[in-house]
């Protein structure tokens, strides 16, 4: 029966996710033919090939690909072994990473973790950021154990949990000739207008995209945006009108720099969900952020709290 070396295996990892022997030499403070024979070595005691060596870039091999995954499932099972370890012998410290789309990382982890150290005062935690794609990718590849996403992701790969919904409310620029005499409008009246999307892979540009097929108006001018943050000031400038999470756009609405339009008919509000991979055993923190998220009843601003 073939033994894995895991110092070896380390190492081929660090290679395939660095993208050469050389950048894995220096990550790993190693000399660059001694990492080559580590990963030949493996290769050979797996009797395959692992790494295409071929063109001017490596990349792994259909088996080496295989062999990636496992072993980034391998390392993240040693890091649980390590912190239920810790729990059993009454360490309550570490660190937490958590991540988020764009929107829930950039507007809802902030405050959510602030409240966690409220309560776990040694453990530091992380917030990794990313729209929709980028973060389900991370936590299907096993680089990330814990997120909070906005929408239903549909990989079955993954455990998920509802805390929270959120709507998305179409905003205007103030003064934008929509909001006279009345912000209330029919769909027909956004005919002309130029429409802000988020990027691709963007859990919320699928639901513009949606929303613009349901309403009839799919052939109206659009402009791509990154994030949020984008499309508000392109908004407020008079750049165009979007589809916008109520919880980004809460202090620009009330500052007047950005009005809402009540669009007939309305969209349907969307969940925002825990999410996970169903092989995976969470940590003592993790365990605690979930049941801390479970408690949420609204999105926590300075007023909310959690139970």
């Amino acid at each position: 029966m073939t033994q894995l070396n895991l110092h070896r295996l380390s190492i081929f990892l660090t290679v395939v996710e660095t993208g050469g022997f050389s950048a894995a030499a220096q990550k790993l403070y190693m000399s660059q033919p001694s990492v080559s024979n580590h990963v030949r070595n493996l290769e050979q005691s797996l009797q395959t090939t692992l790494i295409d060596r071929s063109g001017p870039r490596i990349r792994p091999t259909a088996e080496g690909e295989v062999l990636a995954e496992y072993a980034r499932r391998i390392f993240l099972l040693t890091e649980e072994a390590v912190a239920a370890i810790r729990e059993v012998s009454g360490v309550q410290s570490g660190r937490l990473e958590v991540g988020g789309t764009t929107t829930v990382g950039t507007y809802l982890l902030p405050r959510l973790l602030a409240r966690f150290r409220e309560r776990h005062q040694n453990i530091e935690c992380d917030i990794v950021v990313g729209n929709n794609g980028q973060i389900l990718k991370r936590l299907l590849d096993g680089e990330l154990g814990l997120a909070i996403v906005a929408g239903q992701p549909a990989a079955p790969q993954l455990k998920t949990e509802t805390v929270l919904d959120e709507r998305l409310l179409l905003v205007a620029a103030p003064g934008h000739p929509l909001t006279h005499p009345t912000p209330h409008i029919t769909a027909p009246q956004l005919a002309g207008e130029r429409f802000l999307l988020r990027e691709p892979g963007s859990q919320t540009r699928d639901l513009q995209e949606a929303a613009l097929i349901n309403w009839d108006l799919d052939d109206m001018p659009k402009a791509d945006m990154w994030g949020p943050e984008t499309i508000k000031q392109s908004v407020a400038a008079g750049l165009g009108i979007s589809l916008i999470s109520e919880h980004a756009i809460d202090t620009e609405v009330k500052d007047g720099r950005l009005a809402v339009l009540e669009v007939d008919p309305p969209l349907r509000s969307r969940p925002v969900v825990i999410a996970y991979r169903r092989d995976r055993l969470l940590s003592p923190a993790e365990r605690a952020f979930v049941a801390l998220a479970r408690g949420l009843r609204t999105w926590p601003d300075s007023e909310a709290a959690a139970g």
